[in-house]
């Protein structure tokens, strides 16, 4: 029964003892065991801040990434509008000088068939003017043997040339 009823001795020593054990851990202890704490807390609430800072960086950056898209979308929009007006510039300036080549052909080939029209015209009359001469020949050959015939004929002839003159 000794061990639950300590004597009055064993309980002062023990009193005493806990008192200057209580007495240094309360002078050397404590306040390392504070600063400690103090400095966790400083730290934690440096990570905190750290933490809500880094927060407002990551929004920052996430509405300056959204910013950069909607700006490059614009770009892009911009550029693809300009294409097409390139596109359909290309396109009539294609048609207007397609049109231009098909003028340019009509045009020589219009001067071609005149002149191929004039050496065919050209053509026929001198064949006609041949075939004239040939019959004139003939005729003239056959009225020429008589000598009335040809002094009238002369006579004739020197009267147009007369007249033109």
């Amino acid at each position: 029964m000794e061990l639950f009823t300590p004597d009055f001795g064993l309980i002062f020593w023990m009193f005493v003892s806990f008192g200057i054990l209580f007495l240094i851990l309360w002078r050397f202890a404590w306040p390392v065991i504070l600063k400690s704490i103090e400095s966790r807390a400083e730290l934690i609430d440096k990570g905190v801040e750290y933490a809500q800072n880094a927060q407002k960086q990551l929004e920052n950056a996430h509405q300056q990434a959204q910013q950069y898209i909607t700006e490059a979308q614009k770009k892009q929009a911009e550029m693809l509008r300009e294409a097409d007006k390139m596109k359909n510039q290309i396109i009539e300036e294609a048609r207007s000088e397609a049109k231009k080549e098909a003028q340019k052909e009509m045009e020589q080939a219009k001067l071609s068939i005149q002149q191929q029209q004039k050496e065919a015209e050209e053509a026929f009359r001198l064949q006609v003017s041949d075939f004239a001469l040939q019959i004139a020949q003939k005729v003239v050959k056959q009225e020429m043997t008589d000598t009335k015939a040809q002094t009238k004929l002369v006579d004739t002839l020197l009267d147009e040339l007369e007249s033109k003159n």
